[in-house]
């Protein structure tokens, strides 16, 4: 059994995507029970952890920011979810301020290029940046954002990015 402490609009919001909470339940076959103030994952075949894993990431990721349709994409076993909290770096409000600016950039140009080369989904919500795609394309994605996030300008950090990116594609075809 899992269970995630939400926010009330969170649960909300939640509560009225039933249709996507049914296909998660078949999915990961389990039961999602939505309550006051959390949600309780409980597998309904015994000692089925990956489903309760993946249920748990798709509402964590809901929970990080991404709406429940993009969190949904981990569905797909090539998917993965991950996040950066920005309180681990920067515990200063004001500089998370800043930081969380940096990454979605003016006008959203900023997380919409790293989307762009990466193929990640960015979500840049509360505290957290998060993360859902491929392992090498959160990968990508990420060395941007940490450099961001450790004062780089955004010359350098699309620098570091695409060249991640040219090394991920240059390794695709290199036959084992």
């Amino acid at each position: 059994m899992q269970e995630i402490d939400l926010p009330l609009e969170k649960l909300i919001k939640l509560k009225a995507k039933k249709k996507i909470l049914d296909k998660i339940e078949n999915y990961s076959k389990c039961r999602i029970t939505i309550g006051d103030k959390s949600v309780v994952i409980e597998s309904k075949e015994h000692a089925d952890a990956y489903g309760e894993f993946l249920a748990y990431n798709i509402i964590n990721a809901f929970e990080k920011g991404f709406d429940i349709n993009t969190a949904f994409l981990l569905v797909n076993e090539e998917y993965y979810f991950s996040y950066i909290d920005i309180n681990q770096v920067w515990p200063d409000e004001k500089r998370k301020r800043q930081i969380k600016a940096r990454i979605i950039g003016e006008n959203g140009r900023t997380k919409r290029y790293i989307e762009s080369v990466s193929s990640a989904k960015i979500s840049v919500h509360d505290d957290f940046v998060g993360f859902i795609g491929k392992v090498d394309n959160i990968a990508e994605a990420e060395t941007a954002v940490r450099a961001i996030i450790n004062g780089g300008t955004h010359k350098q950090a699309y620098n570091k990015m695409e060249a991640h990116h040219r090394k991920n594609k240059s390794n695709a075809f290199i036959d084992y």
